[in-house]
């Protein structure tokens, strides 16, 4: 998931957020092996691997953090793009 932060949202703000949900929501859902955040400029990335696609779709959906997570997102800007592993 690719996409730049709200107008108004700075990125001490986004990155509390971002820390709560990487550890009280993120690493405790089944089937996720990997989380982490980057960013070049103004553009952030969440990379997420995930044992399967049902897994991830069902972790997203069942977190009240992931709401406040994206109200911090500028919709306008969000891709988000699934890769299937081949190794």
């Amino acid at each position: 998931m690719t996409f730049q932060l709200a107008p108004g949202i700075d990125e001490s703000t986004f990155r509390a957020v971002d820390g709560r949900v990487q550890t009280e929501f993120a690493y405790h859902q089944p089937g996720l092996l990997r989380r982490t955040l980057g960013r070049r400029g103004a553009q952030w990335l969440v990379l997420q691997v995930w044992a399967s696609v049902e897994a991830a779709q069902r972790a997203f959906d069942a977190s009240p953090l992931g709401s406040e997570f994206m109200a911090l997102v500028d919709s306008d800007s969000l891709s988000v793009e699934r890769y299937e592993g081949v190794d």
